[in-house]
């Protein structure tokens, strides 16, 4: 019956979150706000409206929509664009949610939290809700201002330091607490492991796909990555992690895939029911009548959230270079916090490292912070006026001095060859490391887990472990040559960059060279050994291996310099064939013009119709600039592009012409019932002898105009004309083969008489 009962509690979860998200969204509240209030009020804490009451079903409805939470939200930021993102924002981001977390154990400690709860509590607050700061930013126009952009670059990052927090919390709690290990090699762990998962992804997940994409099965595309997503994210909880880091990355992979446009389209419905299915059982594990006894830390929390991520994120922003007043109006657009607040109460309760009232905490606090943020958002240029102009003269002259100093370091930087050249090898030796140290650390269970699955061990004793240990040694050998062609390019950089302007440069320089080979060499070879799972009472399995070693790298190391290239080629179009393309642009500053975006509904009048016929210039004054489709975007489009149904289009203009623009192109077009591909039919039709069209040619009466159908064949006599041309006359007795809808069929018989 469990069985039976688990599809029962999931039909009730997904029809009250149905009801009670259209009735917030019908008086202006988020859809989450209705998921919340569902699960309060079908949950085990309110009788007798109790409908779910199995915790551990609930449970597993949460880790189920967590997963596909998660995997919308990595599938939102590609790697592409959080390089397009630029240093300087991830410094802001770094740093903002640095002051987050260290402000937030402050306020852990005095509400008598310890240490590892205080920890819980910053992972909190640590990230804004992406959604809710991009509706705020949308409905106050300021979308595409210098300062929402800030805004909604930052939300997005934050969602990355709130995974790793997440990891790291998990991971503690694996480990029994904070101290062992420490956090360094905690973050090391984790990095490997992402770094595998990540250049594993990019290397397999794109071509698998390519290759379903040349078969032409969306079904069977669709139905890979579901199973990819479930294992991956129960892989990265089974090594110590949690179900959303393995669903993040994996969704940061496939956002830089060809095929995100489709697989949006395909998981945007499984999307939207798991993750409030995950809402809904957050409602569910509250206790409606804790929020009385605490409702003063739900006051005080939200207060703080309100203050120092406003505070934070703008100091962040000013550390990054930017002036002090699109700081603040930055820092005031990122006050909301959302989803990973939830996770974290939820992660700390369940554990029992959190009291019980956090979870209902947290929602309290997301809501408070959620009904603020709106105003906030739209008020945000006067109070950060206000403010600067409150700052004294000697803090402005100190800031501008700061900018300056930090022009003139990036334009040093910018200058530098060596910089330019070096930093891309620095960074495939990074994440070349990375991904042998997590071939290393995570082999252990890796080699059991072949084991148990492929049973080779009952053929021959040990012959798991000798296949698993040979392919990750041929791996990792090709990993390693690519990590040693990337330091000797690096070394023969530094050595001329270092000796160039030497009396002996000549004579000087390859022994530099040789000097930094021999010393990242044997760097690499100590690390190598540092991460490997092998004890040292095992030495002579070490010094096997590397025998094996020299004999592949004397016998394979063209052949394997070969693969290191096309590993390259393959992760660069991985990366460079992303699916979408952001259209971004800034509001010019002192001009009564702006940039808003709206989403073309399907029913929309305008759908099927090109920018020249809307005449929006002509009628309202602004005009499109943008169009984004399906991830594709069309920079300045010109008059003769169609419009279709959910393109993302770009309006330029004033306020008021925006509003009435968009009016216009929200309007619905009437109501028309259409005809599926499932009704088409192929029926005969019989030309009657007296019918007005006999004796004309297809051309001249043009009976798909007329009547929308297509003649594929005529039959006369004992001859068959197949896809007739255009000069073909109809002749009285002919027997048609029309392709069309029964409507066009009976309209098409009627035209043939006359009618």
């Amino acid at each position: 019956m469990n069985g039976l009962e688990f599809i029962r509690d999931l039909g009730i979860v997904v029809f009250v979150a149905a009801l009670a998200g259209w009735g917030c969204k019908r008086i202006g509240l988020s859809q989450v706000v209705g998921y919340l209030l569902a699960g309060l009020i079908v949950g085990p804490y309110t009788p007798p409206a109790s409908l779910v009451t199995d915790t551990e079903r609930i449970q597993t409805l949460a880790q189920l929509g967590l997963v596909f939470l998660m995997f919308s939200i990595g599938m939102q930021l590609s790697l592409r664009r959080l390089k397009s993102l630029g240093l300087a924002l991830l410094v802001a981001t770094a740093i903002g949610a640095a002051l987050v977390f260290t402000l937030s154990r402050g306020l852990a400690l005095g509400l008598g939290l310890d240490g590892m709860q205080g920890l819980f509590l910053a992972g909190m607050l640590v990230s804004s809700s992406s959604a809710i700061v991009s509706k705020s930013l949308l409905e106050a126009g300021r979308m595409h201002s210098p300062s929402g952009q800030f805004a909604g670059a930052i939300t997005v990052l934050e969602d990355v330091v709130a995974v790793v927090v997440l990891a790291l919390l998990n991971s503690f709690l694996a480990l029994g607490g904070a101290g062992q290990p420490g956090l360094g090699a905690t973050l090391g762990g984790m990095g490997a492991f992402v770094a595998l998962l990540g250049v594993g992804g990019l290397l397999l997940v794109p071509w698998v796909l390519r290759r379903m994409e040349r078969a032409g099965s969306d079904e069977l595309r669709t139905l890979l990555v579901a199973g990819l997503l479930c294992l991956v994210a129960f892989g990265a909880q089974a090594a110590g992690y949690s179900l959303a880091l393995g669903a993040f990355v994996l969704g940061v992979v496939v956002a830089d895939t060809p095929q995100r446009p489709a697989l949006e389209r395909a998981f945007g419905g499984l999307r939207d029911m798991f993750s409030a299915v995950f809402f809904v059982a957050i409602g569910m594990m509250i206790d409606l009548h804790s929020f009385g006894a605490i409702w003063w830390k739900i006051l005080l929390v939200a207060a703080f959230a309100l203050v120092a991520r406003s505070l934070s994120c703008a100091f962040g922003l000013v550390a990054a270079g930017q002036p002090a007043r699109l700081a603040l109006e930055g820092g005031l657009s990122l006050t909301p916090i959302g989803e990973f607040a939830f996770i974290s109460a939820q992660v700390g309760v369940a554990a029992g490292v959190l009291p019980p009232e956090y979870q209902p905490l947290s929602v309290g606090v997301a809501l408070l912070t959620a009904l603020v943020a709106p105003w906030l958002t739209g008020r945000a240029a006067p109070m950060a006026e206000a403010l600067v102009g409150l700052q004294p003269r000697l803090v402005g002259r100190l800031l501008d001095e700061y900018r300056s100093w930090l022009e003139r370091v990036e334009a040093k930087r910018a200058g530098s060859v060596l910089w330019r050249l070096g930093r891309k090898r620095v960074l495939q030796i990074v994440v070349g490391l990375a991904f042998a140290s997590g071939l290393l650390l995570f082999a252990p269970p890796l080699e059991r887990t072949l084991s148990a699955m492929t049973g080779l061990d009952r053929v021959v004793p040990q012959l798991s472990q000798l296949v698993f240990w040979l392919a990750l040694g041929f791996v990792l050998l090709a990993v390693c040559v690519a990590v040693w062609r990337n330091i000797s390019a690096l070394a023969m950089m530094v050595a001329e960059a270092t000796t160039g302007d030497l009396p002996n440069a000549a004579l000087l320089r390859p022994v530099a060279e040789t000097g930094l080979k021999v010393g990242a060499g044997a760097l690499l070879f100590f690390w190598l050994t540092a991460v490997s799972p092998f004890h040292t009472r095992h030495w002579w399995v070490v010094l096997v291996v590397l025998t094996l070693a020299v004999v592949v790298l004397a016998l394979l190391w063209r052949r394997l310099i070969h693969w290191h290239s096309e590993m390259e080629v393959r992760l660069h179009e991985s990366l460079a064939g992303g699916g979408g393309s952001d259209l971004a642009a800034q509001t010019p500053a002192g001009w009564d013009l702006g940039i808003d975006e709206m989403t073309l509904p399907e029913n929309s009048a305008a759908a099927g119709r090109s920018i020249g016929d809307l005449l929006l210039r002509t009628r309202f004054g602004c005009t499109v600039v943008g169009v984004d489709r399906q991830g594709v975007g069309l920079t300045n489009p010109p008059p003769e592009t169609v419009l279709y149904p959910q393109d993302r289009v770009l309006l330029f203009g004033s306020r008021e012409q925006i509003e009435a623009a968009r009016r216009d192109l929200d309007a619905g077009a009437a109501t028309v019932p259409g005809s599926a591909l499932a009704d088409l039919v192929i029926n005969r039709v019989r030309v009657p002898a007296g019918s007005p069209q006999a004796g004309r040619a297809l051309e001249e009466s043009a009976p798909r105009r007329a009547t929308g159908v297509q003649i594929a064949g005529i039959l006369r006599g004992g001859d068959r004309i197949l896809n007739p041309a255009g000069t073909e006359q109809l002749l009285g007795g002919d027997d048609l083969l029309v392709l069309g809808t029964p409507g066009q069929l009976r309209e098409f018989r009627r035209w043939l008489a006359g009618g």
